[in-house]
């Protein structure tokens, strides 16, 4: 038997759907599991035992290019597919590639393309996204495994970012913590730059802390904002690590500091200790899934918001202190 997962878009979400990931492989131990996910996330799953193989997914989304990765897919002659995300596209793709069994959520008018189609949870309680995926595999009749994340380093990757670090003048005999001020969503999932900057002074006079800042290359320039008000300065690895290494930088971190975002979960499955910064967005739905891990959220009025960029005073992020945040950073550096 062979099963194809169309793995979700985003970096977090596909960190969140490895426990349902396992629960399939439990439910088929003889089964050759393979991915199919966009470049930007497909590194996530080629260490993963339970994984065969990935299928990277072209970025473009016209019908030609549907059709030509359908055509691609089908040659592969796949037994089932299912699918993590809940676009109409995705189940398409699995349609026009012929795949006899398509399971998946019926949702976004895709009802008639899938075989075996799950109900969403109805509207109440927030669950966790974790759940959210264990509750497609539940609906398809399959026994769920305990859920915890995991993220599989090899001894390589780990030498690589020691090595990374040491060049950057980071020493294993100091406490280090990892910065992640930025967020693809946008500004209002953003603590301010100036008070990343605040609380790095903080563990750097307060703690000795030795201090990086990571990532994507957008985000370069709140790194140098933050580096530019600190002395010693923070080491910068925003935009020069693959998605692979910036796990591994995080492997060896004492504390990770973030916003709501992929990196988050990342380093939560990789055992480093997290903090979370919320704003506008649930953290019962999107929190670090598993200890040890905090998260601050002060809730106003106007909470909860999709806005990428606050319209007033984005007062969700300002009313959280640096002073507050590095009382919760203690426990992990003392």
């Amino acid at each position: 038997m062979k099963i194809l997962v169309r793995a979700p878009n985003w970096i977090g979400d596909s960190i969140l759907a490895v426990p349902a990931l396992q629960s399939l492989s439990r439910n088929h131990p003889e089964a050759d599991i393979w991915i199919a996910a966009k470049g930007w996330v497909k590194d996530l799953f080629v260490s993963y035992p339970f994984i065969k193989g990935v299928i990277p997914l072209p970025d473009r989304a016209d019908l030609k290019t549907l059709r030509r990765t359908a055509h691609e897919l089908q040659g592969h002659a796949f037994d089932t597919g299912l699918l993590l995300t809940n676009s109409f596209g995705s189940a398409l793709l699995l349609a026009l590639a012929r795949i006899p069994n398509r399971w998946g959520y019926a949702t976004d008018g895709r009802r008639f393309l899938l075989t075996r189609g799950v109900r969403p949870r109805p509207p109440g309680k927030t669950a966790h996204q974790v759940r959210y995926y264990l509750d497609l595999v539940s609906g398809l009749d399959m026994k769920t495994v305990a859920p915890a994340l995991s993220f599989p380093l090899g001894e390589e990757e780990v030498r690589g970012a020691e090595g990374l670090l040491a060049a950057q003048g980071i020493s294993p005999g100091s406490p280090l913590a990892v910065l992640n001020p930025g967020g693809y969503f946008g500004s209002a999932k953003r603590w301010p730059p100036e008070r990343f900057g605040a609380l790095a002074a903080l563990l750097q006079e307060r703690e000795q802390t030795q201090v990086v800042i990571v990532g994507s290359q957008d985000e370069a320039p709140l790194a140098e904002l933050i580096a530019d008000a600190l002395s010693p300065k923070p080491a910068i690895l925003t935009g020069r690590t693959s998605l692979r290494q910036l796990a591994a930088v995080i492997s060896l971190a004492d504390l990770f500091v973030t916003n709501d975002s992929g990196p988050m979960h990342l380093a939560n499955a990789l055992g480093t200790p997290v903090l979370a910064l919320f704003g506008p967005t649930d953290p019962d739905a999107t929190a670090p899934f598993q200890d040890p891990s905090a998260y601050l959220h002060k809730p106003p009025p106007c909470w909860p918001c999709a806005y990428r960029d606050c319209p007033i005073d984005h007062r969700c992020m300002e009313s959280i202190s640096p002073e507050e945040v590095y009382d919760l950073c203690r426990r992990w550096l003392a």
